[in-house]
């Protein structure tokens, strides 16, 4: 097993959420919000550090209020008094959740009555790539106790300061993103022919883990003879024989941060048309590398690689898009598609995925980890090999 770099440390020093607090109250002020209320994992860890794996369960709603001035204010289920006390949070408020009754909406009230009131608006992200995790009904009630308060959407201004990375959240996604290259790097010697895909994705799960990575809560994959005809049904008992192509796409994480990207293997031999397919999707990410710079658009980097793809041959892109933002989330925005008009900024770190139909119900997908600079992008995973991996 090659030797692991030292990981990162775990966590952030307080000054990272006082500087993430302070830009979201700069933009606050800009749009005119007294507060943003936010109910979800990533955006509740992103402002107090509160990381927990409790957040599957969903019967307990969770509440971080971030006022136009100070500190953020959580409004939580008492069973998480403890781990917020260890964030750099003062104000935590806590009721024996879970209550139907009132599940937290009274002290949620109350915590958003006694803010400085100056423009009579809060912020709730709603937009494309969010969702309200609190009951709709208890929604609902909120509003109603909040009369001559206007609630907008707030998803521009979050994705705006979730997008752009620090150096400490990129280090904890390129130590992921390290670990799950050298388990791709070594999956040859532990896959044969004869293997199911959940025979081979189970050895490489139990591979990242022992190389680090603190959970892989996804990793899916596809194979056929030639190629494959869905990249997010697997891995199946389907067992794998000589002239199969077998894709295997994995979310590692370390604390917290997500790695995202695909590795393509060969059984016995590769035909013609798919080393010609691979081939094509390496030189539309080579492409993707070349175009991704600070001020370019994200559909700007999707159209270099399509443009690759396109003249070698490509009968369509089932994927809708080709790449993705990465970070507390396996997928973020931006989206790498015509429309898309984000401009890519330093710090940003994104997945190119340039994938194509070679041939009918057949499909190529290679992809990379990357942080844009200033200049040339950071690559996060260790490129692929210009071959495809061949195992006997």
């Amino acid at each position: 097993m090659e030797a692991q770099s030292e990981p990162p440390q775990r966590g952030f020093p307080v000054s990272e959420f006082e500087e993430r607090t302070a830009r979201a109250q700069r933009l606050m002020a800009e749009t005119s919000l007294d507060a943003l209320l936010l109910t979800t994992e990533p955006e509740f860890r992103y402002f107090s550090g509160f990381l927990s794996q409790f957040w599957e369960s969903p019967t307990r709603p969770w509440f971080l209020i971030v006022p136009a001035a100070g500190k953020p204010i959580a409004v939580a289920p008492e069973i998480g008094a403890a781990g917020l006390d260890a964030t750099w949070l003062d104000d935590i408020r806590t009721w024996p959740a879970p209550r139907p009754a009132d599940d937290g909406v009274g002290l949620l009230v109350d915590a958003l009555k006694g803010l400085a009131t100056v423009h009579g608006r809060i912020g709730v992200p709603m937009g494309a790539e969010t969702h309200l995790r609190m009951p709709l009904g208890d929604y609902t009630r909120l509003r109603d106790r909040l009369p001559g308060t206007d609630i907008i959407d707030a998803a521009p201004l979050v994705r705006s300061l979730r997008m752009t990375k620090s150096e400490r959240e990129i280090d904890k996604i390129r130590h992921a993103c390290l670990i799950a290259s050298d388990a791709f790097a070594a999956l040859p010697e532990q896959a044969r022919t004869g293997m199911s895909e959940r025979e081979i994705c189970r050895a490489l799960k139990i591979d990242l883990l022992a190389r680090g990575a603190d959970a892989v809560p996804y990793l899916i994959a596809g194979s056929g003879p030639g190629g494959y005809d869905s990249i997010i049904m697997g891995p199946t008992d389907r067992t794998l024989a000589g002239g199969d192509l077998l894709i295997i796409d994995t979310g590692a994480t370390f604390d917290g941060y997500f790695c995202d990207f695909d590795r393509n293997f060969a059984f016995g031999e590769i035909d013609g048309d798919a080393r010609r397919a691979h081939d094509t999707v390496y030189r539309a990410t080579e492409a993707g590398l070349a175009a991704a710079r600070p001020g370019v658009a994200a559909e700007a980097v999707w159209q270099a690689m399509w443009t690759v793809l396109e003249a070698g041959g490509a009968k369509g892109n089932d994927v809708g898009r080709s790449g993705h933002g990465l970070g507390m989330q396996l997928t973020e925005p931006p989206s790498l598609m015509p429309s898309d008009e984000t401009v890519l900024e330093a710090g940003m770190v994104i997945t190119l995925e340039p994938g194509m139909t070679f041939q009918p119900g057949k499909l190529m997908v290679h992809e990379e980890n990357i942080v844009i600079r200033d200049g040339k992008p950071e690559l996060l995973s260790r490129r692929a090999p210009t071959e495809m991996p061949v195992i006997g």
